[in-house]
């Protein structure tokens, strides 16, 4: 893509990448040829400044609307704003590139100084004729087409390079002639050779609307054979192409380009005919002008040492205004917002069955399983919140009943005694049990050991859903032999119930502690 964004503006030639683009806000097109409109489309939708010939191939060609499309006409000075409110203006001059139909060079004067854009051009000495040249300006930037800035690549002229085609042409008056071209350029050359051999030149019908448009002379058809010349897609001279021709009629084929081919077939004949400038018209066109700074426009073949000696070393102090700047900074943010909501837009439903990846999948389970140890935490109590209800724990002691479950639970127990609480903390365990009501327990014989009861022989009622610590709480002394069966009851391994717990067996193990102990 040969582009630019020139810096410390809001100017884009030949640039259509808007991610790419920055702040660029105006943007202009130099000419047609598809290595300048890389990613230029029908999907285009701001304003672009062009050549009104460039403006209607650019909207038969790639459909841009015709709404973001703006002409200016060549030879003319336009006044452009640089913000939003209008304070901030430059001056775009378009100038005749000599290249193909509707190439131009953009001359832009502004805060930035003078910057000359040539795009792709063929230089000739009319050029520094041009009014807003010989004004003695000074250039501060020139962006310079440097296809063939090469001193060992020596072009003849165009005039020359036609000459050339004539007399090969001449040299075959029998054969038909094939001429392998772009899509849009060399149609002068076309009509010169029309007019030198007398006979219709064959186009397509998309290069016959351009030549209409053009205005050239009446010497163009699409019927295949009515002339004798043909203008044809450059890739489609090639060696089988050539020897099917020849079977029909006496062909030979000709590629004016200066670039470096070579030829598929003894009748295909290489003529240095260029519409870019050569080396010698690229120094003289830089020394007549003594710009500042080179810049090529081609990246990949710097040439800025070719041209020291013929630059001047003034450079402006660049100084972008208040407003240029916040029109800039603005509109890229408006801008970016628009194109993440487009891309969003564009972006294609997934549609049929959605299944979960294993990662997901995993974090999800960790989750769950952070999840039921936090409420695990919070339902029963550690050590922690024990101290916090205890002020005056007293010391850990072994577990009641050593010998009974030594092997099934051998961890510390923590308790303390309070007149007016009683907490009991046994060892974590996988099996957890809710204490019976206070009824239940004196139905199986130790509700007697653990309530009170008051002077009228009835047992102090409570809300029977309350736990066995606000029962306990309330001024109870619990006995030697009834805490220890209370303990014993609460500290019994998960082991121990695995033949089923009812309150028989229960009753059934007081007794036999009971006897145990007379």
């Amino acid at each position: 893509m040969n582009g630019v964004v020139i810096p410390q503006t809001p100017i884009a030639v030949d640039f259509w990448s808007l991610r790419r683009a920055g702040t660029a806000r105006l943007f202009f097109l130099s000419h047609m040829h598809s290595d300048h409109t890389v990613g230029l489309s029908s999907t285009w939708a701001r304003p672009l400044y062009c050549s009104p010939i460039t403006a209607h191939l650019l909207h038969r060609r790639l459909q841009v609307s015709k709404q973001w499309i703006r002409a200016l006409e060549i030879g003319e000075s336009h006044v452009l704003p640089l913000d939003e409110s209008g304070q901030e203006t430059m001056t775009v001059t378009l100038i005749d590139a000599n290249h193909c139909p509707g190439s131009v060079m953009f001359l832009f004067e502004g805060y930035f100084g003078t910057i000359l854009y040539t795009g792709d051009f063929r230089y000739t000495p009319s050029m520094l004729k041009e009014p807003s040249l010989i004004l003695g300006k000074q250039i501060h930037t020139l962006y310079l087409d440097n296809t063939n800035c090469n001193p060992a690549l020596v072009l003849p002229s165009r005039q020359e390079a036609t000459r050339q085609i004539v007399q090969l042409i001449r040299q075959f008056p029998q054969h038909n002639v094939k001429i392998g071209l772009y899509s849009l350029g060399k149609e002068s050359l076309l009509e010169q050779l029309a007019l030198e051999f007398r006979t219709w030149v064959v186009l397509s019908p998309q290069r016959l609307e351009l030549v209409q448009l053009l205005g050239l002379a009446d010497v163009f058809t699409v019927e295949e054979k009515v002339g004798r010349i043909h203008a044809v897609d450059h890739m489609e001279i090639c060696h089988s192409a050539m020897l099917q021709w020849n079977q029909t009629h006496p062909t030979i084929a000709i590629l004016p380009t200066s670039r470096r081919v070579r030829s598929p077939h003894p009748g295909v004949h290489i003529i240095p005919y260029s519409d870019h400038s050569s080396y010698s018209e690229l120094r003289a066109f830089v020394a007549a002008l003594k710009p500042c700074r080179v810049v090529p426009i081609v990246r990949q073949q710097p040439c800025g040492e070719f041209f020291q000696d013929s630059s001047s070393p003034r450079l402006p102090i660049l100084m972008i205004p208040h407003s240029v700047q916040q029109y800039m900074c603005s509109s890229t943010r408006k801008s970016n917002v628009l194109w993440q909501l487009e891309r969003r837009l564009k972006r294609p439903r997934i549609q049929g069955v959605m299944f979960e990846s294993p990662e997901e999948k995993a974090d999800q389970a960790k989750v769950d399983r952070d999840t039921k140890k936090h409420r695990s935490e919070n339902l029963s109590p550690w050590p922690a919140d024990l101290e916090k209800l205890c002020p005056h724990p007293l010391p850990a002691r072994k577990q009641l009943f050593p010998d009974f479950c030594r092997k099934e639970c051998d961890d510390k127990v923590l308790f303390c005694d309070s007149k007016k609480m009683a907490t009991v903390l046994t060892a974590p365990l996988k099996f957890s049990m809710q204490l019976q009501p206070l009824e239940t327990r004196e139905e199986i014989g130790v509700g007697s050991h653990l309530i009170p009861r008051r002077g009228n022989g009835s047992p102090a009622r409570g809300n029977q859903s309350d736990s066995l610590l606000s029962h306990i709480s309330k001024n109870t002394h619990l006995a030697t032999e009834s805490r220890g069966l209370a303990l014993k009851y609460l500290l019994t391994p998960v082991n121990f119930f695995q033949a089923g717990f009812s309150s028989r067996n229960f009753d059934q193990q007081v007794k036999k502690y009971q006897e145990s102990t007379v």
